[in-house]
């Protein structure tokens, strides 16, 4: 039974079909791109190292069709503000998240709206919050696709997301994170269906 949601996008341009990390794409449709490298389905055993992760999205830079754009603080509190606001209309449950120069990981609680239909209407207002403030032009893409889904099925996997993705910014060298939107875990878990 699922009982949560480990939702992961990118910003537009930062994960590619043949990004040297591997991707779940199968086909590498711009053809500019495809000159990057060899595309590899799911993540490879062996990662990149940062330098080589750096020269392939420098390399990236020139074939991509729009700039490639990474968040700053200023564009990560608009964006926190857009989830707030999405999370409060929708009345999602939101366990984590954590808002990346160039990815999202949000965990939400099981709810009436499907994993897909959650990840598209927190792209589409944060994506909308930038455009309005000014910090992206509307022709500009913010989101680099529909992003990831992952099912939670157990307390103990909630409990074990919600430690990665705090710990996401850490790792990268930023300031922690601490959202309004997120509350704390209280050991949530669906009752049983009744046996008849």
């Amino acid at each position: 039974m699922v009982v949560g949601y480990h939702l992961i996008w990118t910003a537009y341009g930062w994960w590619l079909p043949n990004d040297p990390r591997g991707s779940s794409s199968h086909e590498i449709r711009v053809e500019r791109i495809a000159d990057l490298g060899e595309l590899h389905y799911g993540r490879k055993a062996a990662q990149p190292s940062s330098p080589e992760l750096r020269l392939f999205y420098d390399n990236a830079r020139s074939a991509l069709k729009h700039e490639l754009l990474s968040f700053s603080l200023e564009a990560t509190a608009l964006i926190a503000d857009a989830f707030a606001a999405a999370i409060e209309e929708w009345n999602y449950t939101c366990y984590a998240c954590a808002i990346m120069r160039d990815h999202v990981h949000i965990l939400i609680r099981r709810h009436r709206d499907k994993a897909e239909v959650m990840l598209a209407q927190l792209q589409a207002r944060s994506r909308e919050r930038l455009i309005q403030s000014g910090a992206r032009t509307a022709p500009h893409p913010v989101w680099g696709g529909p992003g990831w889904k992952r099912f939670l099925s157990t307390r103990g996997d909630i409990e074990r997301i919600i430690a990665y993705i705090r710990n996401n910014p850490r790792a990268a060298g930023l300031a922690e994170q601490t959202w309004p939107f997120v509350k704390a875990y209280d050991g949530w878990l669906p009752k049983p269906a009744r046996e008849s």
